[in-house]
């Protein structure tokens, strides 16, 4: 794969509501009441319910496996959690490369990580590592 810093990898979308948030509490036992009721969601100071962190985390991951493919390995990723996602908005997670080395045989590859909103709300911004194959992927 030809790497090169400042490029940035396919996104990875997925619409931001019920159906995506039920489904994570499903298999994450996470099933709190600002994620699933508009009240609580309120209650907490926002305008209703509202997805789950760790989900931002689960696209971030999705993004760089899509990118890697299944040759490759996520190293390292680090977010922080700078806003909510709101039921009804697109969920966009991206990267772009800020380094590329070779270690041990492996290319090691830096990013610059987020997930944010279709209208551009940044709601996760992080950085990543991921190691390719020495052929490519």
């Amino acid at each position: 794969m030809d790497v090169t810093v400042g490029q940035e990898i396919p996104t990875f979308e997925r619409m931001a509501g019920f159906h995506a948030w039920n489904r994570y509490a499903a298999v994450n036992e996470e099933f709190v009441p600002i994620h699933m009721d508009d009240d609580a969601g309120k209650r907490a100071g926002n305008p209703g319910a509202f997805g789950m962190g760790n989900l931002q985390m689960a696209y971030v991951h999705a993004v760089l496996r899509q990118w890697v493919g299944d040759n490759g390995r996520i190293v390292r990723v680090d977010l922080q959690y700078r806003a909510p996602s709101l039921r009804g908005l697109r969920t966009i997670a991206g990267g772009k490369v800020t380094d590329v080395r070779e270690v041990d045989g492996e290319s090691l590859v830096d990013l610059e990580v987020w997930t944010k909103t279709e209208e551009g709300t940044v709601l996760a911004p992080g950085t990543a590592t991921v190691a390719l194959p020495p052929s490519g992927r």
